[in-house]
């Protein structure tokens, strides 16, 4: 089973676009969108939920009145302030670090564990999807990466799927980590400018920590080839694949709209660069032992 995690230094990179791409040009597979904090796959998917389940992440403190004597030790002992002086818990300050728990003498604190979202299985024409919906201002993004990927591969073995192919978080932070850990390959979506070529050595850093294959596409490369230039001879002299060019085109756009990836709604320069793109990582990811 092959794992492709496609992954940007920041949101608007096209990352999703190609993501949808991939899901209906790749055979066998499952989909995972993977950007649980700004979840946007299934816009561009057409899906229908089978399977929908609460992601508890985390814990909360709640203080019980009927039973809290009022000594303040709680509000003495809580690092975040989370405390008021009429000893209610503030949910978003609170952290779950259970100090509060240990120490109260009355034990007068409850600490459940705390929903911060919602995930889901759905069936698309492309096949399998995974995906979730992470609570406003909820943390734990890592955990429920880590649900979605155990939860894809347990697909893909009771279906016999090849190939999982997950649309990773931007950056370099907790879920990208969750997403790119243990996975066999990571493509890169970066755009011909200064602050996308810093971005991409970051990540290319973070591949090679984690001992994962990494390439490159550059996509909207027309929009400034100098820089396009510099990525390229960076790929060159880093070990770094540029799996694919893919220029500026509005169809991109329009496909979104339409609730289309864009290799099914043009036949435009863009689409044919995006099926030339997926040739490339198929054939990267069949290379490798």
């Amino acid at each position: 089973m092959k794992e492709l995690v496609i992954i940007s230094g920041k949101g608007g990179t096209g990352k999703t676009s190609i993501v949808a791409s991939f899901a209906s040009l790749a055979k066998n597979k499952v989909i995972v969108d993977a950007d649980v904090d700004a979840a946007d796959l299934h816009l561009v998917i057409p899906h229908s939920v089978k399977r929908a389940e609460d992601f508890q992440g985390g814990h909360t403190a709640i203080i019980d009145a009927d039973i809290c004597t009022g000594c303040g030790e709680c509000k003495e002992r809580c690092q975040f302030d989370a405390i008021t002086d009429d000893f209610v818990v503030d949910k978003i300050s609170c952290e779950g670090c259970s100090v509060c728990v240990h120490f109260c003498p009355a034990d007068a604190i409850q600490f459940p564990k705390r929903t911060c979202g919602r995930w889901f299985i759905s069936d698309t024409e492309h096949g399998p999807m995974v995906h979730a919906r992470l609570g406003i201002a909820e943390e734990n993004s890592g955990l429920l990466v880590s649900l979605l990927r155990r939860e894809a591969k347990e697909i893909a073995e009771n279906q016999g799927l090849e190939t999982i192919i997950i649309d990773g978080s931007p950056g370099i932070g907790c879920p990208v980590i969750a997403s790119v850990t243990g996975s066999n390959t990571v493509l890169i979506v970066t755009e011909p400018t200064m602050s996308g070529m810093h971005d991409m050595d970051r990540i290319k850093r973070l591949a090679d920590f984690l001992k994962v294959p990494a390439m490159v596409c550059i996509n909207k490369y027309d929009i400034n080839m100098d820089i396009t230039s510099q990525i390229e001879a960076f790929g060159n002299s880093h070990n770094l694949k540029i799996a694919g060019l893919v220029p500026y085109d509005k169809d991109v756009t329009s496909a979104m709209v339409a609730q289309k990836s864009l290799v099914e709604f043009s036949k435009g320069e863009a689409a044919t660069a995006v099926r030339n793109l997926w040739n490339e990582v198929e054939d990267f990811m069949s290379s490798l032992k």
